[in-house]
């Protein structure tokens, strides 16, 4: 949690919820808005959150550096019981470049807030979602071949199926996205 009055939430509007409070909870937001809108690209007309995506994960994590190698496996683990493991090396290399980027993002900010990440799949692919403290979009950068860092987007550009950003209303943070199918 990191201090404010309405923090953002997992879908079902409570922090650090399991998967299974998750499940469906997009559908309906709790009173108040204390709970992430749905971005456009995840619901389709006449379908809820549910529907289209059955498959429903959530974790949250500090702004720390472990957090990148924490979510690749917890990423890794529920592919594999979802019984979709074979996405698990397209997912893990998504998901460690979204987290890490998203712990730099956080960690820029005065106040560092926790990452959140959700996984949602409706078995033939997956959407990684991952939620950061910064409001800034990113960024794809033209980098030297002799730099060490700053190829993430272009690496979640090559493997995704496609990626981008939504921001949310009131400013505060932003989601990137990524979707990889079987």
């Amino acid at each position: 949690m990191d201090g404010r009055e309405n923090p953002p939430r997992d879908p079902a509007g409570r922090a650090g919820a399991g998967p299974a409070a998750v499940a469906g909870s997009w559908d309906n937001p709790p009173a108040g808005g204390a709970g992430l809108r749905v971005p456009p690209f995840i619901t389709r007309r006449g379908c809820g959150v549910s529907d289209r995506w059955p498959l429903q994960d959530f974790l949250e994590l500090g702004a720390l550096v472990s957090a990148v190698p924490c979510a690749r496996l917890h990423v890794r683990q529920v592919l594999w019981e979802w019984g979709i493991g074979n996405l698990g090396d397209s997912a893990g290399l998504l998901v460690t470049e979204l987290v890490a980027n998203a712990v730099r993002a956080s960690r820029e900010m005065a106040r560092a807030g926790a990452v959140r990440l959700w996984l949602l799949s409706d078995s033939a692919q997956i959407l990684l979602l991952v939620w950061d403290a910064s409001p800034q979009p990113p960024a794809l950068m033209d980098v030297p071949d002799e730099a060490e860092h700053g190829r993430g987007l272009m690496l979640v550009e090559a493997v995704s199926e496609q990626w981008g950003w939504y921001s949310r209303e009131d400013g505060d943070g932003k989601f990137v996205w990524a979707i990889a199918r079987l």
